[in-house]
């Protein structure tokens, strides 16, 4: 009977392990995939006045036309800043002028 006690208290901890480690990597990989997502929206296919709904690579354009890659038609960008970037909503201007 004692080293069936033992054996459940082993397994309980092995098990508690795998779980705590498990839900740390989640973490790290769910802030990296942000990270990628926010450079690869600063392309000309999310920054331009008119881009295209697949957001292709290498399109966007600042007047109205197709895409090169997918021959869509470009639609008005609601977050184009004619500025020449974007900001998020919590963002501000800290580090650079104007």
């Amino acid at each position: 009977m004692p080293i069936m006690k033992n054996l459940f208290f082993v397994l309980l901890l092995l098990s508690a392990g795998i779980i705590i480690s498990s839900c740390n990597n989640q973490s790290k990989s769910t802030s990296e995939s942000e990270k990628i997502e926010a450079v690869e929206k600063s392309g000309t296919e999310y920054t331009s006045a008119y881009v295209c709904p697949m957001h292709c690579k290498g399109s966007g354009s600042e007047e109205a036309g197709s895409c090169p890659v997918c021959n869509m038609d470009y639609v008005a960008n609601a977050d184009h800043k004619s500025d020449g970037h974007m900001h998020d909503e919590e963002s501000n201007h800290d580090g650079h002028n104007h």
